[in-house]
């Protein structure tokens, strides 16, 4: 039983995870698209992570205790949901309540959402709609098919070729529904001011650091399983790998070395870049300048806490007084506009550095 609720578990994590790892090119992709990254756009953004979310456990969840599961068969003829209408329009006062045109209703429903955000967020119409439909309702009869692809050493859920067919009609019907939404506020059809700089907030600003902050815990993971599969299955030091304390180590060291580089080629961090903000003065373009700001970011930050003992504690202080900074500077340009002595501007504005200013006379 506790096997069953660690795989629960894991697979809502990993619908988070994935959720959180497409959130930092989604923003990019609006700020390029549209030039902004408006509350609706964030709202339908997270209606749509909640919805796949549910869909990943749906497939998978609850799981059952492999004593006490039955084995089912496949039902395989297209015909026998028609078969089912049928007979449930024969029973007189029950059409609405029967089981078989709830299941059918839920199945549609089920799939309406899908077909819906293909078109709005996707950009997509109904083709396309149609074979996703299809794809991801394959996955799910498939793995329910497999046992959960070998988990269960037998399919405990039918798998049914008419469920296919009404999921995918759900998405058809999602896409058409879609329709209603202005083309304007479709896909991912660039805004005819996406190009033009706007006005820097401190929303703005706490948005980079959030993807920031996400970027480089994504690559702080994922270096530091990548470090544990080869410190244990190449090296051949199983304690080392459990301890996990190298591979963390590894892991926050690329991160870090990652950040840096990036700032000292571009003076823009990853957060930066993904909400269209930079530092400007005039001498921004300089190395030193762009050291400070990495500095005063989430990599020079974390770059304290790799020397461990108290410098771990004043890393994560450092972080919070950082995080607080946000709040008292002008347009929230924080502690690495502090230290690099430097303003934040719209990354669309032109450029005003010392290169760019006439010569005094």
């Amino acid at each position: 039983m506790q096997d069953q609720i660690m795989l629960g578990v894991l697979a809502i994590a990993i619908g988070v995870g994935i959720g959180l790892l497409l959130f930092v090119p989604f923003v990019a992709v609006s700020y390029r698209r549209r030039g902004r990254l408006s509350a609706g756009r964030l709202l339908l953004w997270l209606a749509a992570l909640i919805y796949f979310w549910a869909i990943w456990t749906y497939t998978l969840l609850p799981l059952p205790d492999p004593d006490s599961i039955r084995c089912v068969g496949a039902i395989t003829d297209p015909m026998s949901v028609v078969r089912d209408i049928r007979k449930a329009i024969s029973e007189p006062g029950r059409t609405i309540t029967n089981p078989a045109i709830l299941q059918l209703v839920f199945n549609v429903l089920l799939f309406v959402p899908l077909g819906f955000f293909v078109r709005v967020i996707g950009g997509r119409g109904i083709l396309v709609a149609l074979f996703i439909g299809f794809g991801l309702s394959l996955f799910i009869e498939t793995t329910q098919l497999t046992g959960v692809w070998g988990l269960y050493p037998c399919a405990y859920r039918f798998f049914d070729v008419g469920d296919l067919m009404t999921n995918t009609t759900g998405a058809v019907l999602g896409s058409v529904a879609g329709l209603v939404v202005p083309r304007a506020y479709r896909g991912t059809t660039p805004s005819p001011d996406a190009g033009m700089p706007r006005p820097v907030t401190r929303g703005r600003r706490a948005l980079a650091m959030l993807c920031d902050g996400l970027g480089f815990w994504f690559v702080t993971v994922g270096v530091s399983i990548g470090a544990q599969l080869f410190i244990g299955y190449v090296l051949r030091d199983r304690q080392t790998m459990t301890e996990g304390v190298v591979a963390g180590f590894i892991g926050t060291a690329a991160a870090v070395v990652l950040w840096l580089v990036v700032i000292l080629a571009t003076g823009q961090s990853i957060g930066d870049f993904a909400v269209q903000l930079r530092y400007t003065g005039s001498r921004m373009q300089q190395p030193l300048p762009r050291l400070l700001r990495w500095a005063g970011g989430v990599a020079g930050l974390s770059a304290i806490g790799l020397l461990g003992g108290l410098f771990g504690a004043l890393s994560w202080l450092l972080t919070v007084v950082a995080c607080a900074m946000l709040f008292f500077t002008r347009n929230g340009r924080g502690l690495p506009g502090i230290l690099s002595g430097q303003q934040l501007s719209d990354a669309r504005e032109p450029r005003q550095d010392a290169s760019a200013r006439p010569v005094r006379q």
